[in-house]
């Protein structure tokens, strides 16, 4: 039982804070779900605020962070929209669509979502206060850096969150960048004497070679501070966990060797990129995002992400070149979402649902048209495939979308069988009759194991049967339980 219906208590919440964006604080984070579900706690993940285009939808058809449904998964609970209370969806031109409880709000530009912080602090609040009432902890994620001083005064995610719940608060570092002592002591200096209060402990993150070589580094670190570095953790090497936002996606493009090779075309404010991540995860294919249209050349297929603006995408690819490119590409060519109207004779936005609207002829692959429209469908889907080389394969996933999009009867790319647990019959997507073009709106497509072999088989893909991949939050929970050790990990956990 949670806590609170054993003593009427609000559980206990750990924060996790760190220097700056991309530091490791998601998967420290899904790392900590997992070992206290592994100690028999009843445990939930919670980030107030998140900027990110990769979104997930909750059973109840509600839109949060994908970095927070990947977090319940690890603590092996169903993602809730309390999770993640307010998301921020960037939809260029210094706007956003602001998602509060799982719905869209409004569209604003920073300097209006700013003025709405104190509404938007009670709604933190309440679903933080929602989450210890139901669980044995929360595990609360902050977002960049807690000491950024212009910023500092509307916070609604970091040190504010921490205060508030007298969170046990860990600061994460980020030592593959550099600067670690910088990162660790300058943040800690700038925090205010009851927010650095609350810090427990110190963790070094994304070590690469033997911890013991930073024995030196830890002893100057706790002397500085007075705090206890409670453990360094390793560099973790293909983890499969999906990246919270593009961030990722500027580290430089994946090694590549002999085998088959999928272009992403890295299109403006792409969202929902880890569709992708089953492909990259399969032996001998390389996934690759690009910018300019000769680096399609040689590809087996190109495919056209999600994005949060469809027709700023379109303009995109029509500037850079990739029109004729793709009308002259040999390979296969798929869209998913945006990616699937983009592929389409026409697409329109009367309303503005997506930035200042418009109209613009699409990249005419598929015989479809998309006109957006105000309601936005969020919902969890099953279907199956109708695709040659699916073979009828079941698929599971979900829809983020306003557009509305139509076209002939024939040769769909799968047929909806249930939407947000109701059942249903409808066709979704297209496929071109060689089945070489093709496009949906079902996000996780590829992870549908017999689906996305399918498809790679029909591109020549002749991947090996190979031994299943160990489950990755429990490969990372083992990583981080040897960082920390025993006794630092019983003073931050309550009991099991």
């Amino acid at each position: 039982m949670p806590l609170s219906q054993n003593t009427g208590r609000l559980a206990p919440v750990i924060m996790v804070l760190g220097t700056a964006s991309s530091v490791g604080k998601s998967t420290l984070v899904a790392a900590l779900c997992r070992i206290a579900a592994r100690r028999g706690l009843r445990v939930a993940p919670f980030k107030a605020q998140n900027m990110s285009n990769n979104a997930a939808v909750t059973a109840d058809g509600g839109e949060i962070g994908r970095s927070t449904a990947v977090q319940a998964e690890a603590a092996r609970v169903a993602p809730t929209v309390q999770m993640n209370p307010v998301l921020i969806k960037p939809e260029g031109a210094m706007r956003s669509q602001i998602i509060v409880e799982g719905r869209p709000w409004r569209s604003l530009d920073a300097r209006d979502y700013w003025q709405r912080r104190d509404l938007l602090w009670e709604v933190v609040t309440r679903n933080l206060d929602a989450l210890r009432s139901q669980y044995d902890l929360v595990i609360a994620e902050g977002a960049g850096s807690p000491v950024e001083l212009n910023l500092k005064p509307r916070d609604i995610v970091n040190a504010r969150v921490a205060t508030y719940a007298q969170a046990r608060t860990l600061l994460v570092g980020d030592i593959d960048v550099g600067g670690i002592f910088a990162q660790l002591l300058g943040t800690l200096m700038l925090l205010e004497p009851e927010e650095r209060a609350l810090i427990r402990g110190l963790v070094v993150n994304r070590f690469r070679g033997d911890p013991a070589l930073f024995h030196a580094g830890v002893a100057i670190l706790e002397q500085r501070s007075g705090l206890p570095v409670l453990g360094v953790v390793p560099w973790v090497h293909d983890l499969g966990l999906a990246e919270e936002d593009a961030v990722a996606l500027e580290r430089g493009p994946a090694p590549q060797g002999a085998g088959l090779t999928i272009a992403v075309l890295r299109v403006p404010a792409i969202a929902n990129f880890d569709d992708l991540d089953p492909l990259a995860r399969e032996p001998g294919v390389f996934v690759r995002y690009v910018d300019m249209p000769q680096e399609i050349a040689g590809a087996a297929a190109v495919i056209l992400p999600g994005t949060k603006h469809t027709l700023a995408a379109r303009r995109w690819l029509g500037e850079r070149g990739f029109d004729a490119a793709l009308s002259s590409f040999p390979g296969a060519i798929v869209g998913i979402c945006g990616g699937y109207q983009l592929l389409g004779t026409r697409i329109s936005d009367p309303l503005g649902v997506e930035g200042a609207g418009g109209d613009a002829p699409g990249l005419g692959l598929l015989p479809v048209e998309t006109i957006f429209a105000a309601e936005k469908h969020t919902v969890q889907v099953e279907a199956h495939a109708r695709a040659p080389w699916a073979h009828g394969a079941p698929l599971r996933g979900y829809e983020i979308h306003a557009g509305r999009t139509t076209g002939p009867d024939e040769h769909p790319l799968a047929t909806i069988t249930s939407r947000g647990g109701t059942p249903t019959q409808a066709d979704d997507g297209h496929l071109s009759a060689d089945g070489r073009v093709w496009g949906c709106y079902i996000h996780g497509i590829f992870a549908n194991t017999a689906f996305r072999r399918g498809w790679l088989g029909s591109l020549g893909w002749q991947g090996a049967e190979i031994a299943p991949l160990p489950d990755p939050y429990d490969r990372l929970a083992d990583i981080v339980e040897a960082a920390f050790g025993i006794d630092h990990l019983a003073a931050l956990l309550p009991p099991g």
